[in-house]
């Protein structure tokens, strides 16, 4: 008899989504919208941060509290863009992060769902925003970028106490016999401002 999974594909990208909304959130973000929608396609996930600050100097969080930034490598220090092509890293604008997440099991067709990122679903991804801004023009001239999560999934094996990877991952969380895991956050993933006309 095959044993089919609990989770069924749209549920586990929804799980997939849930870790880096969670992540993002303890990072100090505002998640504005899930799965926001228009007739291009759909954003999984609209982040904000309102202040952006420096490696080493203490901000606050969407909470409150303070957050010290001691990373090159955290998501709200490198390189914002903006839709219009004229933001510059050292404005105190708040930031806007239009996050795709793909939530893949291991060893699957298209490398963790990097290539998935085709320049077609940019340019969707692109157009998708534009229209986040056109509905909500107070955001209008925010700093803008498109990030990438990269969240792999596995049946939990009951035989083998904790996971191997854990110091590689950002954060994992169990759900119904599976570990998810946010094993990679590309932050300006990727620009489109000159190669749409």
């Amino acid at each position: 008899m095959t044993n089919y999974s609990p989770y069924h594909y749209l549920d586990i990208g929804n799980a997939g989504e849930d870790l880096v909304a969670h992540w993002l959130q303890s990072q100090g973000w505002s998640i504005l919208d899930r799965r926001w929608r228009c007739r291009w396609g759909e954003i999984d996930i609209v982040a904000l941060y309102a202040e952006q600050i420096k490696d080493g100097e203490v901000g606050r969080t969407g909470d409150g509290e303070s957050l010290i930034i001691d990373s090159p490598h955290h998501p709200i220090a490198p390189n914002p863009h903006s839709l219009g092509g004229v933001a510059a890293p050292s404005s105190p604008s708040p930031i806007l992060a239009f996050v795709e997440v793909k939530t893949r099991s291991p060893r699957n067709w298209d490398a963790g769902g990097r290539n998935a990122i085709a320049s077609s679903k940019q340019v969707k991804l692109w157009r998708t925003a534009q229209m986040f801004l056109v509905a909500h023009p107070d955001k209008a001239d925010y700093l803008c970028r498109f990030d990438v999560a990269i969240v792999s999934y596995q049946q939990t094996s009951t035989q083998f106490g904790g996971d191997k990877f854990q110091e590689k991952n950002l954060i994992s969380t169990y759900v119904a016999g599976y570990t998810l895991t946010l094993q990679e956050y590309i932050t300006a993933a990727f620009d489109l401002v000159n190669d749409i006309g």
